[in-house]
């Protein structure tokens, strides 16, 4: 029986919901994985049928689902209800799958700790003491803890895959434009990516594709080409696998992991090929400048006149958004919002921005080099494994710093699978796997091979009959 059998159906009898919603309701005070929680309001008609008729789904809070609150983890958003929902959830809904509550994140996406967050923290499934990773680190603890199957994310520079790698799970940063955005509030337009997180790499490949496809609704949206790889069609199969070195700056147990990985995949007979992203130094400032830019102008929605946090009394309209941004935006979202304003003035953009955009495509056409060599690229996700909260983990700078490995899909536009790679010192492992655009499948096939070695750990706080 396969993981996802145990799940079909659950949400159809009401016996069953009950059950479930005793088991969330017994975990989640410890997890803080939910901002919002209610299975019975997440019920639709289609529910009943389709090929995931009564699974439990959780949603990050930055994806709108209609009835349920959309706050994106921000003061500024607090109470505001979604009047519709966003289609990559209307596709699982159309299939029959439940959603059953927002899950907690960093303020508007920008954070690597989900500790950025207005409303709560969210612990650790390995560690309560730790974080669950950033920004989608409610939904990666939702799937750790065996809260639901799967779970939806957004990827900007990392968003989905390095919870995934902090709570040992599957993490998914599909192809740009492969998943409507329809309904994903925007934190930077040409970075932001819907992703999963999910509890195998079967229920990874098989939500993702309920989920692709074009949407007339965003015009950044694309289908994916049909397969035609090798001849008559026949799936491609991966036989070199690029490894990134250098001066990573890993972590001593990640770094154990790494070489260990390295040779599991060597003994499933693939060629390993060390790469060197000459580019790599690079990646995390080239990301934050074109992403804090676009947080700007984005953000600039937020006036506390139409809609979301308003102040009590203000004596004119300058003073309304004033207050209502001073009191509703949190600290790091302030300052992204300060530096990105700062890089797009004028006498700037030039300086920072352009120059910027530049060494994006530059960084594209490395990969482009790259992936004439081997057919897939293995890397790191975050030096360190799930850090600890507060003063004792990463401050905000090292943990920008530290995003240098994700970011780079986000620049490029490939997609990119965060898989778990086993356990070091009691708390799990994760790396990533990259491909040229489109090519998903060659990510699943080789996390599956992997798996069928080194299993996907279960946290010790999932105790979930359907897991």
């Amino acid at each position: 029986m396969s993981s996802m059998t145990r799940w079909i159906g659950l949400l159809s009898d009401p016996k069953n919901l009950e059950t479930y919603q005793r088991y969330v309701e017994t975990i989640e005070p410890k997890i803080g994985a939910f901002l919002e929680f209610d299975p019975r309001r997440g019920l639709t008609e289609s529910s009943a049928e389709g090929p995931l008729k009564g699974v439990p789904f959780a949603v990050k809070d930055i994806l709108a689902v209609k009835g349920f609150r959309l706050t994106c983890g921000s003061r500024i958003l607090e109470g505001f209800v979604s009047p519709y929902t966003a289609t990559a959830v209307e596709k699982l809904q159309q299939a029959g799958a439940v959603v059953v509550g927002k899950t907690n994140m960093d303020e508007f996406g920008m954070g690597s700790s989900s500790d950025t967050s207005f409303y709560k923290r969210t612990n650790n499934p390995w560690d309560l003491d730790r974080v669950a990773g950033g920004s989608s680190g409610g939904s990666a603890a939702a799937v750790a803890c065996g809260l639901v199957p799967f779970a939806l994310g957004s990827d900007t520079g990392g968003s989905v895959r390095q919870p995934a790698a902090f709570c040992g799970i599957y993490g998914l940063k599909p192809t740009y434009g492969v998943v409507s955005r329809y309904g994903l509030v925007a934190y930077a337009s040409s970075l932001d990516v819907v992703g999963i997180c999910a509890s195998t790499v079967e229920i990874t490949a098989e939500m993702f594709t309920h989920i692709r496809g074009k949407d007339d609704r965003d015009q950044t949206s694309v289908e994916p080409p049909v397969k035609a790889w090798g001849n008559e069609g026949a799936e491609r199969q991966v036989r070199r696998i690029g490894v990134v070195t250098g001066n990573l700056g890993l972590e001593a147990g990640v770094e154990r992991a790494y070489k260990t990985t390295q040779e599991v995949l060597r003994s499933l007979g693939y060629e390993i090929e060390p790469v060197e992203l000459s580019m790599l130094e690079y990646y995390a400032p080239v990301y934050y400048t074109i992403a804090m830019a676009e947080a700007s102008a984005n953000l600039a929605r937020y006036t506390g006149i139409r809609y979301g946090y308003r102040p009590e009394y203000a004596e004119n309209p300058e003073e309304l958004v004033r207050k209502a941004r001073s009191e509703g935006f949190g600290d790091e979202v302030k300052l992204r919002i300060l530096l990105g304003t700062y890089v797009l003035r004028s006498g700037f953009q030039d300086q920072y921005y352009q120059r910027a955009q530049r060494i994006r495509t530059a960084i594209r056409k490395d990969f482009d080099r790259v992936f004439h060599e081997v057919d897939v690229i293995l890397s790191p996700v975050f030096p360190t494994q799930a850090f600890r909260h507060g003063a004792e983990g990463l401050d905000p700078f090292q943990q920008k710093v530290a995003d240098r490995f994700t970011t780079a899909a986000n620049l490029a536009g490939i997609p990119a699978l965060s898989f778990p790679a086993g356990l070091e010192g009691g708390l799990p492992v994760g790396f990533q796997l990259m491909a040229p655009v489109f090519a998903e499948d060659l990510l699943f096939q080789v996390a599956r091979r992997f798996a069928g070695v080194v299993p996907p750990p279960k946290a010790p706080t999932n105790t979930s009959p359907w897991s």
